[in-house]
């Protein structure tokens, strides 16, 4: 099964340096039958698609927790074996937890198979919409406009191997 992981570019490079992309039970979104209501879809791709941005709007949502981090969203791609991610009976249909897993168990990021990260030129709509993203949670439809901004960035996908490079330890 693919799972999304969210992290900010400061625990990518935490993982980087322990190899641990996490330890369970630890959070993810994927592909889950909640999401395939929702989405209306059959399309796999697209499903992903819609798991990955999840995961991003948690990311985002680990950026307003963190006044630190580098305003750029982070997902790792992993699988992980059927039956490792669970959804949450009881918040299935709950619309903030729309494809949301827990993995159980430690994941290593050698096992992840890649990352995606917002762009440079994204990091000032991903500012204010990590500012937002509290209040649009609550309801706050201008907040809301101000997150979706974020949302009309795409993530790049990088490979693996280039994750020196983008926490910074690379050439």
């Amino acid at each position: 099964m693919r799972v999304y992981v969210p992290l900010t570019l400061s625990g990518l490079a935490e993982a980087y340096k322990t190899g641990e992309l996490a330890t369970g039970p630890f959070l993810a979104y994927a592909v889950t039958p909640a999401l395939r209501e929702w989405y209306l879809s059959d399309d796999i791709e697209e499903l992903e698609y819609a798991a990955l941005n999840r995961a991003a709007l948690a990311s985002l949502r680990q950026l307003a927790a963190d006044p630190a981090a580098v305003r750029r969203r982070v997902v790792v791609a992993l699988d992980v074996p059927d039956g490792a991610a669970v959804a949450d009976p009881d918040r299935g249909l709950d619309p903030a937890a729309l494809g949301e897993v827990r993995v159980a168990g430690t994941v290593a990021l050698a096992k992840a198979a890649a990352v995606h990260v917002d762009a440079d030129d994204a990091e000032t709509d991903v500012t204010l919409a990590a500012e937002a993203v509290g209040a649009a949670d609550g309801g706050d439809d201008d907040a809301q406009f101000v997150v979706d901004g974020a949302e009309d960035h795409e993530l790049l996908w990088f490979a693996t191997q280039e994750i020196p490079s983008l926490v910074g330890l690379g050439d």
